[in-house]
């Protein structure tokens, strides 16, 4: 199948865009899945986003920044992540603005109305200008089609958000910009996903809906046979077909967007490994501090066997935890300001005296210091933090992005760096990933380092020691291949529940001709 996807010409590789009916629905796995198929199948493939909203970010090996999401993707495509498949990527500072990051660089903090409606607040010459955003993501988008036999986009949110219609670069605004076919993927486990492939398509322009070429349910549970009677009315009512069913696939472990599932307070990480059979169980509280930032850290605990990953959010919570998680955050003094008022601080700092562990990760590992001198992220100048650590941080405009590597408890460990922080280490028992420990508290800032397997083993088993327990970390869990099988699994649910065959002319001969009107259109 090597290089039947270039268009005629051999100019471009063919393209396809997987749009949602919601946020949530899955169009970050159907991408990744559709990434993996292609690549089981000896096509070059790569992912694109346009833009992307998220907190969990990644570092690829030129130091740019791009959404965790897309790395996993080019992980599933088996390509090495760069910046071109994520070009704009918003990182929310809060409610109402966020972080722009174009080209793997931060380039300033725009309100949202600055971004979407061209008013003038905001930090950035990039404020309204989607014409230019719209020039840099196509030739993105182009340029990876130059190198590759096809490329599988991923919307965001919904395409028939009416109100973004004009600003819209990463949905129906990219595929137009673009000329490639889209797929609507709904999510059928939350209900109403009849309604909602219907609604989104009649909401779309004329111009757009000639693009969508047909949908995918995701998440299905039960009798596929009693679903077929409403694809064929939906067929009817469309004109379109849907191209696969889905079923809902427990314990994926894939890496997640955004915060939708640790939304909800005590929400616990899936084991991607059942049932634990460790000599004991090692309980971890993950605080689910305020723009909780790359979460994602701890799915390398939850992969481990006999290890349960919980958030947490009330001081009795972590009783009965063996490790505390402070993980990283777009806020870290508000973070900070949130574990006082929640009395989260002092339950951590009790922790710390009775030698039980602790775990700060970038902007935890900064809450644990003595001292935050911040005029860039929060602007509140000088502020205590919790003590727990001999360090001093001040906060720089300057983004440090990085991928170090280097040896902690004996053990190689890789891992990336995300921060404006600059932290001075004053003291400590040891240094640690070039942060420290002092007595049970640890803190670094790298992200991705327990993804190291036998770091990790190391680190889990000084863990138990210091809290009592008897664990001890099965020998020979690998990351990485958890990693790989669960990516096998994604491309397995497109092999075996999609019709690849109309996904393949889809990439390959583009937007079908003939789609029919779907009343009543865009208002």
């Amino acid at each position: 199948m090597n290089g039947r996807l270039k268009a005629s010409g051999g100019a471009v590789g063919g393209g396809l865009l997987v749009a949602g009916t919601t946020s949530d629905a899955g169009k970050s796995v159907v991408t990744a899945g559709i990434c993996r198929w292609l690549a089981r199948q000896g096509v070059r493939v790569a992912p694109f986003k346009a833009q992307n909203m998220s907190l969990n970010s990644f570092v690829t090996r030129e130091g740019a920044e791009i959404g965790r999401a897309q790395a996993m993707q080019a992980a599933a495509a088996r390509v090495e992540p760069t910046a071109l498949m994520n070009p704009v990527l918003l990182k929310p500072g809060s409610d109402r603005s966020s972080q722009v990051v174009l080209l793997g660089k931060p380039v300033g903090e725009l309100s949202a109305r600055g971004y979407f409606g061209g008013s003038s607040a905001g930090k950035t010459q990039y404020a309204g200008h989607r014409e230019q955003l719209l020039g840099t993501v196509t030739d993105c988008l182009q340029e990876l089609r130059r190198t590759h036999d096809a490329v599988i986009c991923e919307g965001a949110g919904s395409p028939a958000e009416i109100n973004l219609r004009r600003t819209d670069i990463v949905n129906m605004g990219i595929a137009r910009a673009a000329r490639i076919p889209v797929v609507v993927v709904g999510d059928i486990d939350r209900g109403g996903v009849f309604a909602s492939f219907f609604g989104t398509t009649a909401l779309l322009s004329k111009e757009d809906q000639a693009l969508v070429a047909g949908y995918l349910v995701n998440k299905f549970r039960g009798d596929v046979t009693l679903l077929e009677p409403g694809l064929e009315m939906l067929r009817g009512l469309t004109g379109r077909r849907t191209l696969g069913v889905l079923p809902f696939a427990h314990g994926l472990g894939i890496d997640e967007e955004d915060g939708l599932r640790v939304s909800l307070r005590g929400a616990v990480r899936e084991s991607v490994v059942a049932p634990p059979h460790g000599a004991d169980v090692l309980r971890v509280a993950v605080c689910a501090v305020p723009l909780m930032s790359n979460f994602t850290d701890v799915d390398a605990l939850a992969a481990e066997p006999g290890v349960v990953v919980r958030f947490v959010d009330r001081a009795e919570e972590l009783a009965d935890a063996d490790l505390v998680v402070l993980p990283g955050t777009r806020g870290t003094v508000r973070a900070l300001e949130w574990l006082r008022e929640r009395g989260l601080a002092d339950a951590i700092a009790r922790r710390a005296a009775e030698g039980r562990p602790v775990l700060g990760i970038c902007g935890g590992f900064q809450m644990l210091g003595e001292h935050i001198e911040d005029e860039v992220e929060s602007k509140a100048g000088a502020v205590e933090g919790l003590g727990l650590l001999p360090v001093r941080v001040r906060f720089a405009v300057e983004k440090t992005l990085a991928r170090p590597s280097g040896e902690a408890l004996g053990e190689p460990v890789e891992g990336y760096e995300i921060h404006h922080g600059v932290a001075e280490v004053t003291g400590g028992d040891e240094e640690f990933l070039d942060g420290c420990r002092s007595g049970s508290v640890w803190g670094t800032h790298w992200h991705g380092s327990l993804e190291s397997d036998g770091f990790r083993r190391a680190f889990l088993r000084r863990v138990a020691a210091d809290a009592g327990r008897a664990f001890v970390p099965a020998p020979g869990t690998s990351f990485a291949a958890l990693r790989e099988e669960q990516l096998d699994r994604l491309g397995d649910l497109i092999e075996e529940h999609a019709d690849t065959g109309a996904l393949l002319r889809l990439i390959e001969e583009g937007v079908p001709e003939g789609l029919p009107f779907v009343p009543p259109g865009a208002p």
